[in-house]
């Protein structure tokens, strides 16, 4: 693949602080989860691709880089009239809330909660919820993010405060996305519905938390865990073909869409690096969007 856009993830600023260690097949010091590019050129058997195809996608990491080789099977072409700047800010956020999704088996008028909806993630989820034609709820630190989140198909959503959550929420959640960890997990067990599932897929707010198995019982909870980076080679690609089958034309018909905070050039790496520790998420695009920096550049997302 020849990358001409890449972008920024927490997976690449944790890797960088050395918390997040790249797998055994990925190279250890070149960043870079997701991709969007052309194809160069097809090793023996490949059927799906043709070079000079426009293809987006996931990797262990090394996607700063002007090159890579990967799957197949691990790239989805890019819908027509869609940026490489765009595209590359979609894979890890869409493929991680989709699967997640799926494996919570969300159905159709089933309410849905996604914690920190301001997210990557959390603002791929709002709007497959809202896609899958369920009713969704986020929660956020700030109300800005919340009204950001209602601008992408979130149906409800609110702050919560040191009393929790639980009691506030509009319905019991038959799915909750934990994309926060930690003391979340208590209230999501006291706010879920009976039979609901809840994913876990990020810890922000720490890998630890006290909660009440007696409400796993009663409330016959499925508790998922899930994670994406570690899991073996065919566990990935399944992932990224239902994402090719499932959400690619969603967002070839805008349905769904990217979030991109702004566009950088790959020489400005550190620069995007810090704009996405500092989460300046409120800064004017004025001051570094440009669609045009270079035949490579990255996307910082929100």
């Amino acid at each position: 693949m020849r990358v001409r856009a890449t972008a920024v993830n927490r997976a690449d600023l944790l890797q960088r602080m050395g918390a997040y260690p790249a797998p055994r097949d990925a190279p250890p010091d070149v960043p870079g989860l997701e991709y969007a590019g052309e194809v160069d050129a097809l090793g023996p058997g490949v059927e799906r691709l043709a070079v000079g195809d426009r293809v987006f996608g996931l990797v262990g990491g090394g996607a700063y880089a002007e090159q890579l080789v990967t799957h197949e099977r691990a790239a989805a072409k890019i819908p027509d009239g869609m940026s490489f700047e765009d595209a590359a800010a979609i894979p890890e956020a869409f493929v991680t809330a989709h699967d997640a999704l799926a494996q919570a088996e969300l159905r159709g008028g089933e309410t849905l909660v996604v914690h920190a909806v301001g997210s990557g993630v959390g603002t791929a989820a709002v709007q497959l919820g809202r896609a899958f034609g369920a009713y969704v709820v986020g929660t956020a630190r700030t109300q800005d993010k919340l009204d950001r989140a209602r601008a992408l198909g979130m149906h409800d959503g609110l702050v919560p405060d040191s009393a929790g959550f639980a009691d506030r929420l509009p319905a019991p959640p038959d799915v909750v996305l934990e994309l926060v960890g930690g003391d979340y997990l208590a209230e999501d067990l006291r706010a879920i519905a009976t039979r609901g599932r809840i994913v876990l897929v990020g810890l922000l707010a720490g890998a630890r938390a006290e909660l009440d198995l007696g409400l796993v019982l009663r409330k016959r909870v499925r508790m998922i865990g899930t994670v994406l980076r570690a899991r073996p080679l065919e566990d990935k690609l399944a992932a990224m073909r239902a994402f090719e089958a499932q959400v690619v034309p969603l967002l070839a018909r805008g349905l769904v869409k990217p979030v991109v905070d702004c566009v950088m050039p790959l020489a400005d790496a550190a620069r995007a690096r810090a704009h996405g520790e500092q989460r300046r998420v409120r800064q004017d695009r004025a001051q570094c969007l440009n669609r045009t920096p270079s035949k490579r550049s990255m996307s910082t997302l929100v």
